[in-house]
């Protein structure tokens, strides 16, 4: 194996990215749509205003989709048809590589060698299909895996299904062919070292941000008269995909256990529409509450777009995160961005998302008592809540997507400057 000498000063001119099992314009909370949506569309978006053109390859899921959309000035999505439109479950994907491998290999054979200076990957599907391109375009290959199935499998929510072993092999594979890593937190480095076999000089660890020209303070009041809320009202909030893996349950349950104690009724806003093992059962929130006997509290509203998104971290008190696995936590970040405070389970990043005691509190586990007890306390401190929303305001300002966009930047530099990266037949 040779290696790529430094490349002092590397600039990319355009970045391939992968994203196969979903598209960076499909709505957040809908389907398989969600974080890692948001994370490859805005930092495309800020590259591009680096002057670095970005072209993302993403499975056709419709008909109607245009072969190459230009998602913002500078960055194309290109839509590769590979299996069918509708229909098709994410467990099914794998078969689909192929074909979707394929697809972008034949873009790229409409343009002269080296059109491409880098190659992104994002989960691991992507990674399947980029370790093959990477060696077909002799360009380096970056990859981000966003979450990791040996993670995953060791905190499962009731009801939810384990990652098959197959998706941990291929995690494995990618790991070792990729050229450098992108992990969100330094806890996901460490995953992928001691779970993964990672080569730790191989790892950069960026951290994802928030879209902070949408998501700031704002009127409390008047977001809560746009959604119809009461100004008096206790207001909670989960923003996320209906899944068990995402725990809205846990919020529910604790709601009713304050209501059995006698405590003041909460509104809960639950923003968000099922995914995942959660297509099995839509429902099944609904009549969680229903059970429980407090879906009077409940108010359930459809997935939304940032502009309208404000409107819920603003009017909330609190913004709930109880999922059972994250690899960061975009939506405590872009809620403490709007000066709200987060309530969130210590799991993967969200211990980094979040400032335990400063910007919101972190749950040690997901028992039910235990966040009873966290959102009464945090309820009933009016006080110390806005001290800590003026806190996360500041915290979240250190997340932006433009600083993402630099590490990024940088970890491109390095895996073309390749000290350490083993080299394709035939050099880059």
């Amino acid at each position: 194996m040779g290696t790529v000498r430094a490349n002092e000063g590397f600039w990319p001119r355009r970045v391939a990215v992968l994203s196969v099992h979903t598209s960076p314009l499909a709505q957040p909370g809908t389907g398989d749509a969600g974080g890692l949506n948001v994370y490859v569309l805005k930092t495309a978006e800020r590259l591009a205003e680096h002057g670095v053109e970005v072209e993302i390859f993403t499975r056709a899921t419709s008909s109607a989709d245009a072969p190459v959309v230009e998602a913002a000035p500078g960055v194309l999505v290109r839509n590769i048809v590979a299996g069918p439109f509708e229909g098709m479950d994410k467990a099914e994907l794998p078969t689909q590589l192929c074909a979707f491998t394929s697809g972008v290999l034949r873009e790229q054979a409409l343009h002269p060698v080296g059109h491409y200076d880098v190659l992104h990957s994002h989960y691991w599907l992507s990674g399947q299909v980029g370790w093959l391109v990477r060696d077909r375009w002799r360009v380096p290959l970056v990859h981000t895996a966003h979450t990791l199935a040996a993670v995953k499998n060791l905190s499962i929510a009731d009801g939810d299904s384990p990652e098959p072993a197959s998706r941990e092999i291929s995690e494995k594979q990618i790991v070792a062919e990729a050229d450098r890593l992108v992990a969100n937190t330094s806890l996901e480095a460490r995953h992928l070292i001691e779970l993964y076999g990672a080569s730790p000089e191989r790892i950069d660890v960026v951290a994802p941000g928030a879209d902070l020209r949408t998501y700031t303070p704002g009127d409390r009041i008047a977001a809560r008269a746009r959604l119809g809320i009461a100004p008096h009202e206790q207001v909670v909030a989960f923003v996320g995909r209906i899944q068990p893996l995402k725990a809205p349950d846990v919020l529910v349950r604790a709601v009713a256990e304050l209501a059995a104690r006698g405590a003041a009724p909460i509104r809960v806003l639950i923003v968000g529409g099922p995914s995942g093992t959660g297509l099995a059962r839509p429902q099944a929130l609904e009549e969680l509450a229903t059970s429980l006997g407090v879906a009077a509290q409940m108010t359930f509203l459809p997935p939304m777009p940032p502009q309208q998104l404000v409107n819920v971290y603003r009017a909330a008190d609190v913004v709930a995160v109880p999922s059972y696995s994250e690899s960061f936590g975009l939506v405590a970040i872009e809620a403490q961005a709007c000066g709200t405070p987060v309530l969130a389970a210590d799991v993967g990043g969200l211990g980094t998302a979040v400032s335990d005691g400063i910007t919101g509190v972190l749950v040690d586990g997901h028992r039910t008592t235990d966040w009873a007890d966290a959102l009464q306390k945090m309820l009933s401190e009016p006080e110390r809540l806005a001290k800590m929303g003026d806190r996360g305001h500041r915290h979240a300002a250190r997340f932006s997507w433009r600083q993402t966009a630099d590490g990024l930047l940088s970890s491109y530099a390095k895996a073309r400057a390749g000290d350490v990266v083993p080299m394709a037949v035939g050099g880059w």
